[in-house]
C-alpha cells in the first residue's frame, strides 16, 4: 500500500510539473496587461499607434523584455486602467483582454492599485501640505473593505479568463514597485507621518493580495515591491520619481526609466530560472 502512495504521489508531481507552462521562446506571443506602472507615460515617447491616453511609453518594461527575449508583443496596458478596465471596454478602449489569444505564451500583470486609489490618495496626502494646493488636486479617499474585496475579486477573474482563452501561457504578476520612501523625511515626497504609514499599509494589503491571487489561481508573481525597496525616492539610486520627474523620464509617483530597465531584468532572470 506504501509503495502504491508514493507511486501515486510521485505521478502527481510529474503531472504538476508537466503542466506548468514553459518558458516563452524568441517569437512567442506577449501579452502585457495593466495600468500606468506597467504602460510607463512619460518613459521615452509613446508607441506609435496606440491611444494617447494610454501612455504606452517605448521604453516600459513590457518593450524591454520584449526586446531581451525576442518575443512578440502586444501592449494592451492603459494608464489609469483599473481591473475592470481589463476585463471590460474602457469608453474607446477595447478590454485588455481581448488581446490574449490560443497563440499567447506570456502574459504579464500589474493591476489593482487604480480600484484602491493608491497613487490618488499619496497625491492627494501631497496636496495636504500644499499652502496653495493644485486646482486638480482631490481628496484623500477612504477605502472600504468592499472595494479591497472586489478588487481581489477581480483579479482572480482576470487569471481564470486568460487561462481560459491562452491555456498555454505563463502569467506572471508584476507587483507594484516601491515608491513610498524608507525615510519620513523624503523632501520628494512631503507628505506626513501619518499619511505615509497609511500609504505604506495600503501597498502592502496590495501586494499580499497580489500574491495570494496568484498562488490560488496558480499564476505566478515577481514580487517586484520587494525588490525595488530600497529604491524609492530619496534613495541612492532611485527606481520611482516623487512629486516631480525629469523630462522623458516618467511621471510623478511612478517608475522611472531605470525602474522600467530594473523590472525588465528582473523578469528575464525570474523566466529563465523558473
Amino acid at each position: 500500500m506504501r509503495k502504491v502512495m508514493l507511486a501515486a504521489l510521485a505521478l502527481g508531481a510529474s503531472t504538476s510539473l508537466a503542466a506548468k507552462p514553459a518558458a516563452p521562446a524568441a517569437g512567442d506571443r506577449y501579452v502585457a496587461l495593466g495600468s500606468s506602472f506597467a504602460a510607463g507615460p512619460g518613459v521615452g515617447p509613446n508607441t506609435p499607434g496606440t491611444p494617447a491616453r494610454c501612455g504606452r511609453g517605448m521604453l516600459n518594461y513590457p518593450n524591454l523584455l520584449a526586446k531581451d527575449l525576442g518575443l512578440d508583443l502586444a501592449d494592451a496596458t492603459c494608464s489609469g486602467a483599473t481591473t475592470q478596465h481589463v476585463l471590460g471596454p474602457w469608453n474607446e478602449i477595447a478590454p485588455q483582454i481581448d488581446s490574449v489569444d490560443a497563440k499567447t505564451r506570456l502574459v504579464t500583470i500589474t493591476i489593482g492599485g487604480n480600484d484602491i486609489a493608491f497613487v490618488g490618495n499619496i497625491f492627494a496626502a501631497a496636496c495636504e501640505q500644499m499652502a496653495k494646493p493644485d486646482p486638480r488636486c482631490q481628496k484623500w479617499r477612504e477605502v472600504s473593505e468592499a472595494e479591497w474585496a472586489g478588487d481581489e475579486e477581480r483579479m482572480r477573474r482576470i487569471v481564470r479568463t486568460i487561462r481560459e482563452r491562452a491555456p498555454d501561457a505563463r502569467i506572471v504578476f508584476v507587483d507594484y514597485i516601491s515608491v513610498l520612501p524608507l525615510a519620513k523625511d523624503c523632501s520628494a515626497l512631503p507628505i506626513t507621518a501619518e499619511r505615509l504609514d497609511q500609504s505604506r499599509a495600503a501597498a502592502k494589503r496590495l501586494a499580499k493580495i497580489t500574491a495570494h491571487v496568484a498562488k490560488a489561481e496558480g499564476a505566478e508573481v515577481l514580487k517586484f515591491s520587494q525588490l525595488s525597496r530600497d529604491h524609492a525616492p530619496c534613495s541612492a539610486v532611485p527606481w520611482s520619481n516623487g512629486m516631480s520627474a525629469p523630462d522623458g523620464d516618467g511621471i510623478p509617483i511612478h517608475p522611472n526609466r531605470i525602474g522600467h530597465v530594473a523590472a525588465a531584468k528582473a523578469l528575464g532572470k525570474f523566466l529563465r530560472r523558473n
